[in-house]
């Protein structure tokens, strides 16, 4: 099922097409009670009942991801459509009342599924109505009808619609605040912790490499150049971060301050070594231009582990931090690799 037909969440639009199903049912089942149609058109509202309320228990039992996946949402939403005219033209009831019921499938559509699924369940049910309308009453009325209600659908789902790409904005900006660092655009320890837990858990392959990175003298530039200077140093060690560790799978972080990691998923122990030594090479290349036009040497202390197989995060980090801490007291400016 293409992505534009699908919902935007199948759990919510799975419950909430319940709710809808049960009281199109009930309000059905009431009319048809009430206004006492002939034989033909009673034998009708009862079958539709009978589908309102089955498609109610589809959604209420079957698993709502495997339903938006074959299509059923936008089927629920065009099947309303076409039910609730169907059953206008059997009865011929071309009052707002009967009207009306286009309004719960639209409705449902454009709280719960894509635009082109909406675009396609309004244009559909406008469609269906000026149908019924044009087979049961005159032109002139049937138009003003269909003005006024198809007004009501495309305005309805018009606002909709926007509102809810507006929240998903949103909701991504968030997102994407609550997982990326705002100084150096790298993805924050919280996000980072996540990341090495799901490599930790991982099948058994080549294993799982974990490079830690400490700027040298950070303390010394901050007072020497200033904080904004420090700021500078920070994102442009990101950007050679970047420019040497193009893996697809590898995750660059700031964990806070001067420490920087660099997960790398899938990594044998020699190339993790490897890593940590190419990444000193290329910080004692790309020296810092400051504003005055003078260059920033910057030099880093480097700390790298590696578990073959499954294993906890703490371990993992504690043998790369135990290994950063190793290169810091032999000199700085160096790698140091746990387990050497």
């Amino acid at each position: 099922m293409p992505n534009a037909l699908r919902a935007r969440d199948p759990r919510t639009a799975a419950r909430s097409a319940v709710l809808i199903l049960a009281v199109c049912a009930a309000a059905l089942a009431g009319l048809t009670v009430a206004a006492g149609p002939t034989a033909g058109a009673f034998v009708t509202s009862w079958l539709g009942v009978a589908a309102l309320l089955g498609a109610a228990a589809v959604c209420r039992l079957a698993p709502p991801e495997t339903l938006d996946r074959i299509g059923v949402c936008v089927v629920l939403a065009l099947g309303g459509v076409l039910l609730a005219s169907t059953l206008n033209f059997l009865t011929s009831d071309t009052t707002i009342t009967g009207q009306s019921f286009l309004a719960f499938p639209v409705l449902w559509a454009a709280s719960h599924l894509r635009r082109g699924a909406v675009v396609l369940a309004t244009g559909i049910a406008v469609v269906a109505d000026a149908l019924t309308l044009l087979l049961l009453v005159p032109v002139e009325t049937a138009a003003t009808d269909l003005v006024f209600f198809g007004a009501v659908l495309v305005v309805m789902s018009v606002m909709l619609v926007r509102g809810n790409e507006t929240q998903e904005r949103l909701v991504a900006a968030l997102q994407e605040q609550a997982a990326v660092d705002s100084l150096t655009g790298l993805v924050n320890r919280r996000s980072f912790e996540g990341a090495l837990e799901r490599a930790l858990c991982a099948p058994a392959g080549t294993g799982t490499g974990l490079v830690l990175i400490d700027v040298d003298a950070f303390k010394t530039i901050n007072d020497t150049y200033g904080h904004p200077v420090g700021d500078d140093v920070l994102v442009h060690l990101a950007g050679v971060l970047r420019r040497q560790v193009r893996a697809d799978d590898a995750v660059l972080s700031r964990l806070g301050g001067d420490e920087l990691a660099v997960l790398l998923p899938g990594c044998s122990a020699e190339v993790a070594a490897r890593r940590g030594d190419e990444l000193l090479a290329a910080v004692r290349a790309e020296p810092l231009h400051l504003a005055d036009g003078t260059l920033l040497a910057l030099s880093i202390s480097v700390g790298v582990a590696h578990h073959e197989r499954a294993g906890d995060l703490r371990s993992l980090y504690s043998a790369a931090d135990a290994a950063l801490y190793e290169a810091k007291r032999a000199g700085r400016g160096r790698v140091a690799v746990s387990g050497r």
